[in-house]
C-alpha cells in the first residue's frame, strides 16, 4: 500500500502523517513475517506521553523467534523502502526486533537484536533496546501498534533492578564518553549526552523510566542551578539531527558537558 493509502491504523499519534508511516511499516512487516509476527508498539516519549515534532519515534517489533537471514533480508528492503517515503518522520524511526522470549524474561543474558538506529534505513546487530528501561516502557505505557496488550509480552520489571540498570548505564557509558571525548565531539552528541543524562537521573531518583523533556525539566528544579542554561541549549539543538551530528559542538559547551557527565556520575553516590 502506498502512504497516502494507509488508514487502517486506529491512529496512535496526534500526527497522521507518522500515522501512516507506522501503518506502513506495520503492514509491510506482517506480510514478511506472516506467523512469525506477534506484534509491534510503540515507546520511548510517544509512549510515556512526553513528545514533539522532533522526538525519535521508539518502536518495539516482537517476533516468535530469531530472524532468520531470509527474513532479516526481507526486512532490510522493507526499511530502506520506508525510509525514502515522502515524510520526514520516515527518517526517525528507531526500534528493535525482540524474540518473544527475550523480551519476556529480562533476566536471561544479554543478547543483541536486530536494530534500525535513527536515522539509518538498514538493520544492524545491537543491543541498544535489549534493556530494562525499555522492557518497563513497553509493558507499563507501550502504544499498540498491532497485537496484543503489550503487558501480556513483558514481565514486571523490578523497581531495584532498574535503578541498578540506569546507575550502570550514567557510569558506563560515562567512562565511555570521558575516555574516548572526540567520538562525541559534535553538535547533536553534546546535547543529546546532556538530556540523556538528565533523563536517567530522573529516572534513578524517581524509580519509573520518564522522558528527556520530563528529565530536563527536573533537572533544572533538583540539581546545581549552574547548569540550567547547558540543558535549555541540549534543548533548544533538538531539531535537525541529521545536520547536526555532521556539525562542530560549541567547545565551551561540549567541555561543560564533560563535567556534567562527571558531575552526574558523582550525584549516583547519594542514591545508591
Amino acid at each position: 500500500m502506498g502512504l497516502a493509502a494507509a488508514t487502517a491504523m486506529v491512529r496512535p499519534t496526534p500526527y497522521p502523517e507518522l500515522d501512516s508511516v507506522l501503518e506502513e511499516l506495520v503492514a509491510s512487516v506482517r506480510v514478511a513475517l506472516g506467523e512469525a509476527f506477534v506484534g509491534a508498539y510503540l515507546q520511548g516519549s510517544f509512549a510515556v506521553g512526553d513528545f514533539d515534532r522532533h522526538s525519535d519515534v521508539d518502536f518495539v517489533i516482537a517476533v516468535a523467534q530469531d530472524l532468520s537471514d531470509d527474513e532479516v533480508n526481507v526486512l532490510q528492503g522493507i526499511h530502506g523502502r520506508i525510509f525514502n517515503l515522502p515524510s520526514e518522520w520516515a527518517q526517525h524511526l528507531e526500534g528493535s526486533y525482540f524474540p518473544a522470549g527475550i523480551l519476556r524474561d529480562h533476566d536471561q543474558p544479554a543478547k543483541q537484536l536486530w536494530y534500525l538506529d535513527h536515522g539509518s534505513q538498514s538493520l544492524v546487530r545491537s543491543d541498544h533496546c535489549n534493556t530494562l528501561v525499555v522492557r518497563s516502557v513497553v509493558r507499563e505505557h507501550g502504544v499498540t501498534l498491532a497485537g496484543p496488550s503489550p503487558a501480556t509480552l513483558v514481565r514486571p520489571v523490578p523497581v531495584d533492578a532498574l535503578r541498578q540498570e540506569i546507575r550502570a548505564t550514567i557510569r558506563d557509558w560515562g567512562r565511555q564518553i570521558l575516555e574516548d571525548p572526540d567520538r562525541y565531539r559534535n553538535r547533536f552528541y553534546q546535547g543529546f549526552i546532556v538530556l540523556n543524562y538528565c533523563r536517567m537521573m530522573h529516572d534513578l531518583v524517581k524509580g519509573c523510566p520518564g522522558s528527556k523533556r520530563a528529565g530536563a525539566a527536573w533537572a533544572k528544579t533538583t540539581l546545581d542551578p549552574a547548569w540550567s542554561a547547558l540543558i535549555d541549549r541540549a534543548w533548544g539543538g533538538r531539531p535537525n539531527p541529521a545536520v547536526a551530528i555532521h556539525e562542530s559542538a560549541d567547545h565551551t559547551d561540549f567541555e561543560s558537558t564533560l563535567q556534567f557527565v562527571e558531575y552526574v556520575i558523582g550525584e549516583t553516590a547519594r542514591h545508591s
